[in-house]
């Protein structure tokens, strides 16, 4: 386990240039949104009449208002299909950045010390399957989803209470939690096979055979990465003020450079080999 996080931590060097562009695509893409929901809300939230206006009746006009022009009028059609558009451009964006990235560790584990980055080129070569298994893996993730709703919907008409029907529906979620866990795993390790250039049944194969040695080190990175979060916050909420905003923004780096890592550590247990002697080769 540690050799696998030591060799993805020197694969994780080697990418720190494309680390800081990662950074700078979720600064950029945080900071639009943040701007497009200020530019929507800002204006509701001055048309509220406040506390005052609740003796005359000011927020029930303001309510009653605001569905007669959601459910009667096009205003909200706008911002639908431009937060659908957002959502596509997230969707596409996110499998084509993770090509680049896993084809190019790929390229720099073979290649050595000698080996360099290969981002553009990983997009360009491996952009088709990545897209390809980011929607397989998205629709199989929320195939189960339908028939929660359809069996939430069937049984809440025998609970007397929301917490008796919530304790029931735990283990269902909890299941349908580890089931997208094993997928999103299962499918990583057919994204790596696709960058490396082996065939469908090749990196299906391979996959089974890491199945579990890749789920371990990736719920230990992603346990330390949330330890690592908590103790950020933490100190954000002790030290308020400037302290806070440093911390919190300089967090948002070092959680790109954990994401780097945890791909990388990832793709040396996927490509970690048993020799002819049973041991482990990478």
């Amino acid at each position: 386990m540690s050799n696998y996080l030591k060799q993805g931590w020197g694969l994780t060097v080697k990418h720190l240039p494309i680390a800081a562009f990662l950074f700078l695509y979720r600064l950029l893409w945080g900071f639009f949104l943040y701007r497009l929901v200020d530019s929507v809300v800002r204006p509701l939230v001055q048309r509220y009449p406040g506390a005052d206006g609740a003796a005359s009746g000011g927020d029930a006009i303001f309510w009653a208002e605001s569905q007669f022009r959601l459910l009667k009028t096009d205003l909200a059609h706008p911002y639908l299909w431009l937060l659908g558009g957002l959502l596509l451009a997230r969707l596409l964006l996110g499998p084509l950045l993770s090509a680049g990235l896993a084809y190019s560790v790929r390229h720099a584990a073979e290649s050595g010390a000698e080996g360099g980055t290969r981002f553009l080129e990983g997009i360009r070569v491996c952009w088709k399957p990545f897209l390809l298994l980011a929607a397989a893996e998205l629709a199989l993730a929320l195939a189960p989803a339908v028939w929660l709703v359809r069996e939430g919907f069937h049984r809440f008409q025998h609970y007397s209470s929301l917490p008796q029907l919530a304790a029931d529906a735990l283990p269902w979620l909890g299941a349908w939690l580890l089931w997208i866990g094993l997928l999103h795993v299962l499918i990583l390790g057919l994204q790596f096979g696709a960058a490396s250039g082996l065939s469908v049944g090749a990196s299906f194969q391979q996959a089974l055979r890491r199945l579990l040695p890749l789920a371990g080190v990736s719920l230990v990175l992603l346990l330390l990465s949330g330890l690592l979060q908590a103790g950020v916050s933490a100190g954000a909420m002790a030290w308020a003020g400037l302290a806070a905003l440093v911390i919190q923004q300089g967090y948002h780096f070092v959680r790109t450079l954990i994401d780097v890592w945890i791909l990388s550590s990832q793709f040396s247990c996927w490509s970690d080999k048993p020799d002819s002697g049973g041991r482990q080769v990478s």
